[in-house]
């Protein structure tokens, strides 16, 4: 049977390492503090998670219709009708339904009667007037809307009959952050090695905290820049019609990437081993040769996850897009022509939509679409550095 160890059997300042509430009571209240703060954190973004997809619930199981022109349920029928119908054509969760009283739900009915008798002749008789399009086939698919020649993707949410496509937007998103990308990805990454592997230490003293104080301008001062100095000067050098545009607000997105792309990737390459600098040089390279042949390899998970953390701040940005992007919801593959972004529109129209109405749940359901984006593009990035680290540390 193992004796208990007494205090004598101990090495010296062993009760000075013990931790407790009993021993060491600040240091415990400390901890839990740090740890209730941590928590609270995860918490708080684990509720505004829930409460995005709660209120695009509705759309996504598609439990709201917005046709304009519905099927009118006269209210002296309200008794012969199911509940789940009643429900379904007012438009009701299910606690605001089991606590309306009847007779809360029978002037509700009438309300759309007398709404239905509103809508003019003219519009009654569009075939779109009769189309719900919170369907999913209408959100994502182009439709032959009346007006247009063909097939079309359309984001009117404003409108005699709303219009709620989320390709414009999506692509929008897709065109301003690659744009970001392509420009900041190569500086901010050269920027780095610079700094870590070539430049002396009073050069870094000023280089590196020069471009990481780029993170400390505020977004939207970056964005009042590009509407008044970048799009002016751009427009003139390339001769393009639109003068807010998606290239333009790219350019001004990478500016608010550099910083972040170039501290991570700088803080892995300098965490590389001097040892593998030194033995390549001790075999002839030169220090550039070096920096890219074996200390880049040797940093490249950082590298990545760099890259990856710069498209969800491009991805996620807000105020740059919505004055530097034209907030032209067009489907074009042009650089050059406006663009609407998926943040830029919930930044835009959140506060016009009327809460609970179909343009309010598809606002949080763009929102939902960006939290699953990031979600995808870290899980993806985490994947792959996984991989490339099992690679260098030569498992398969």
């Amino acid at each position: 049977m193992p004796l208990r160890a007494t205090t004598e059997d101990q090495p010296p300042g062993w009760l000075g390492i013990r931790r407790g509430h009993r021993v060491r009571p600040l240091e415990w209240l400390a901890e839990q503090a740090i740890f209730a703060v941590a928590l609270s954190a995860i918490l708080m973004v684990f509720l505004i998670f829930v409460f995005v997809i709660r209120e695009a619930v509705p759309i996504l199981f598609g439990r709201i219709n917005s046709a304009l022109v519905q099927r009118v349920i006269p209210a002296e029928e309200m008794d012969r009708v199911s509940p789940a119908e009643l429900q379904a054509y007012l438009g009701l969760t299910d606690r605001q339904f089991r606590e309306m009283d009847a007779e809360t739900k029978r002037t509700l009915m009438e309300v759309r009667a007398e709404a239905q008798k509103e809508i003019p002749a003219g519009l009654r008789g569009d075939k779109d007037a009769h189309v719900n399009t919170l369907n999913w086939r209408y959100l994502v698919l182009p439709h032959p809307w009346t007006g247009y020649s063909r097939p079309v993707y359309v984001w009117q949410p404003i409108s005699a009959i709303p219009k709620y496509n989320l390709v414009p937007l999506c692509l929008g998103s897709l065109k301003t952050s690659l744009v970001a990308l392509l420009f900041s990805v190569p500086l901010a990454l050269g920027a780095a090695i610079y700094v870590s592997q070539l430049a002396n230490s009073k050069v870094k003293e000023w280089v590196k905290p020069a471009i990481e104080m780029l993170a400390a301008i505020p977004s939207v001062v970056l964005g009042f820049f590009a509407l008044l100095v970048l799009a002016s000067f751009l427009q003139q050098l390339f001769g393009y019609p639109s003068r807010l545009n998606a290239f333009v607000a790219g350019m001004a997105l990478a500016l608010a990437v550099i910083p972040v792309v170039f501290t991570i990737a700088e803080d892995s390459l300098s965490s590389v081993p001097r040892s593998y600098t030194a033995a390549a040089l001790a075999l002839g390279s030169s220090r550039w040769q070096a920096a890219w042949q074996i200390v880049l390899p040797a940093a490249l998970p950082g590298v990545f996850a760099a890259v990856v953390l710069g498209f969800g701040r491009a991805v996620g940005e807000t105020m740059i897009v919505l004055m530097a992007s034209g907030n032209a919801s067009l489907v074009s593959w042009s650089l050059f022509d406006s663009a609407r972004t998926i943040t830029a529109t919930i930044a835009a129209e959140v506060l016009e939509a009327p809460h609970g109405g179909g343009h309010y749940r598809v606002l949080f359901l763009i929102g939902t679409l960006l939290f699953l984006v990031t979600l995808v593009s870290n899980s993806i990035g985490v994947w792959i550095n996984a991989r490339l680290k099992r690679q260098l540390e030569g498992r398969t």
